[in-house]
């Protein structure tokens, strides 16, 4: 999904996940794709500007559905609250900064996937891979390389 989605979009999506066309479901919708990797908190004050009455129970029941339907992806690195992106089924990775935790995309090596070639399978068939990229994001990095300023 990307920012050209339509309402339309949305609609077809629910139904052919066979979930039934909510406004909160549509907000919700909405908000993960205008707000990609962020937590249920930040998603309930979004949806909020278009559903007031909307309870927190409500958007967390709704992301599970659509989490649970394929429609969005939960992710969770370590030591951060679960998020959730549109962007689905392709087995990309993320890049998280230590320092604000700030997530972006990044997509897996073309051609190749090695990170779905597990040195020991132990038997299992692996069809996806977390990967995780951790560092410093380029605004904490200018940040940090600010001079001290204090006397």
């Amino acid at each position: 999904m990307d920012h050209h989605t339509t309402e339309a979009d949305f609609e077809l999506l629910l139904r052919g996940a066979d979930l039934r066309v909510t406004r909160p479901r549509l907000a919700v919708l909405r908000a993960v794709g205008r707000h990609p990797h962020a937590d249920t908190g930040s998603l309930l004050t979004a949806v909020r500007t278009e559903v007031p009455a909307v309870s927190h129970q409500a958007v967390y029941d709704v992301l599970g559905a659509l989490t649970d339907a394929g429609l969005v992806r939960r992710i969770q690195p370590a030591g951060s609250m679960a998020r959730y992106e549109l962007r689905v089924g392709d087995n990309h990775h993320h890049v998280v900064c230590r320092s604000c935790g700030a997530v972006a995309d990044v997509d897996c090596a073309v051609g190749h996937t090695p990170c779905l070639a597990a040195a020991d399978d132990h038997g299992f068939a692996i069809d996806e891979a977390e990967v995780t990229y951790w560092g410093v994001c380029p605004a904490c990095a200018a940040t940090a390389a600010l001079p001290d300023n204090r006397s």
